[in-house]
């Protein structure tokens, strides 16, 4: 089963809202280290795994350009690490696309869409290029700009506004990359029939977490 395949079997919006909770003092990933990125060391089966959970078609009003950029946004705050691939080998700029075609209202959808455009703008302003043609450390960079940005309108965020963009792209990307098998079994640790359950274990700073279930 697909990972797409296993999350049309839930509630969408309802794993967003989750992810939602679960961000509020999430800062930039990328930038503070959740996973340790290690440029230059992507796996070389990164873009054949990518290609073959997606396949060269279009996702709603999403072109398959569109998701490649998802792509590289997702993979900027979810880097590869020395332990796991990053989210473009989970193909999460796909499942964004999905996500926000088939869950998003269509003003929702408006903001997003805006905002992918607002990514590249905010890129060129800063580094004089668009975010396909940045280097890692400029998309780190632009990325961690919109993430304060974010932070800063959440604050003063009334309730029947809707998300900041980047918000919505934060929380699409940590939500398709850790519920992705790579995600499960790679970046957390997971045993698939655990023996009993265990309410408390002891934890070492520096370790993966446990992903949630078998």
């Amino acid at each position: 089963m697909t990972d797409f395949e296993r999350m049309s079997g839930i509630d969408r919006r309802e794993a967003i809202r989750r992810v939602s909770v679960l961000l509020g003092g999430v800062a930039f990933v990328g930038g503070s280290q959740l996973l340790t990125a290690c440029a230059g060391d992507r796996p070389a089966a990164t873009d054949s795994a990518q290609a073959g959970a997606t396949g060269p078609a279009p996702i709603g009003e999403f072109s398959v350009a569109d998701q490649q950029f998802l792509d590289e946004v997702a993979d900027t705050i979810l880097p590869s690490t020395a332990k796991s691939p990053g989210a473009k080998a989970a193909a999460t700029g796909p499942f964004m696309a999905l996500m926000v075609t088939d869950t998003y209202t269509p003003a929702e959808q408006r903001i997003f869409r805006e905002g992918m455009a607002k990514v590249e703008e905010a890129c060129k302003a800063a580094h004089q290029t668009g975010f396909m043609q940045a280097t890692p450390e400029q998309r780190t960079a632009v990325l961690t700009t919109l993430d304060q940005e974010q932070h800063a309108f959440q604050k003063t965020r009334k309730p029947d506004e809707p998300q900041h963009y980047f918000r919505m792209m934060k929380e699409l990307a940590l939500l398709g990359f850790f519920t992705s098998e790579i995600g499960y079994t790679k970046a957390m640790r997971y045993k698939e029939t655990p023996g009993k359950y265990e309410p408390c274990l002891p934890y070492t700073k520096g370790e993966t977490s446990w992903a949630s279930h078998a």
